[in-house]
């Protein structure tokens, strides 16, 4: 595996974060209806980073496993989950590579926080895909979440204010390059006692919008595709979103729904 991009960054990760605990009631909300629409009882976060959500999942009483390409990124999820006496299984495993690792079916993966932005082009965010859908069983569902929308690549804002409390402020600084752009995280500290500034930085060469999801979800063979410009369901709007949530379903082998399966099999009874 290549060089560990987070290596240096892991431990301050949560950072971005009130509390590792402190989840958002908006999103809890979110995924508890939209998990219980699908029937799901299993969840897989491939890139899970620091276990933020793992715990938010197992909070609401999910089977979780975790799994990230990161091992820094890993090792802080395992300190987070451990000194919450969480027992949680995680493994390394590159998001494209699935299958690989996991001999099993979940009811729902999860790729959160433009975590696909990873991947170069499209032919390997189809790899990665194609990987999900693998392991997923008939009528699961994918979802990814971006806070790169239509409306802010339009946009293009430099400076971002992320954290700004206490005697701590993060900010980005966004430099944009074609298709792609690096984020410049700025952690600036300035208490009394503590004075200091550290920066990291990553880029990714392919930032991907709603219309890129759609056409590469498609490819993977995902159905019933849903885009949301908010937890609260609202539907996605490319002129005004801030944000980007897909949600996809695997129809099973005969290219039909579960749903419509199901009455199927009921009819043939």
């Amino acid at each position: 595996m290549a060089r560990d991009r987070y290596e240096h960054f892991a431990e301050r990760y949560d950072l971005f974060f009130g509390s590792f605990d402190d989840h958002d009631p908006v999103i809890v909300e979110f995924f508890r209806a939209l998990f219980e629409r699908h029937n799901v009882r299993s969840v897989l976060d491939c890139a899970c980073g620091t276990g933020r959500e793992l715990h938010l999942f197992h909070s609401l009483g999910f089977e979780v496993c975790g799994s990230d390409i990161s091992e820094a990124m890993l090792a802080q999820a395992e300190r987070n989950l451990a000194s919450r006496g969480e027992d949680v299984p995680l493994a390394r495993v590159d998001f494209r590579e699935l299958g690989r690792h996991y001999d099993r079916k979940f009811d729902a993966v999860v790729c959160l926080s433009s975590a696909f932005f990873e991947v170069p082009d499209e032919a390997e965010l189809l790899k990665a895909f194609s990987s999900i859908h693998g392991v997923l069983r008939e009528g699961g569902i994918v979802v990814l979440t971006s806070g790169t929308s239509d409306k802010t690549w339009r946009e293009k804002p430099r400076f971002i204010p992320e954290v700004n409390r206490g005697d701590f402020t993060r900010l980005f600084i966004v430099d944009y390059l074609g298709s792609g752009a690096r984020f410049n995280v700025l952690d600036i500290y300035h208490g009394e006692a503590h004075k200091d500034l550290q920066v990291w930085s990553i880029t990714y060469e392919r930032v991907y919008l709603r219309d890129d999801l759609e056409r590469v979800l498609e490819a993977a063979d995902f159905r019933e595709l849903k885009f949301f410009g908010s937890y609260q369901f609202q539907p996605y709007d490319t002129a005004t979103s801030d944000i980007l949530i897909a949600v996809a379903e695997k129809w099973d082998s005969r290219g039909l729904s579960v749903r419509v399966a199901r009455e199927m099999r009921s009819r043939e009874l």
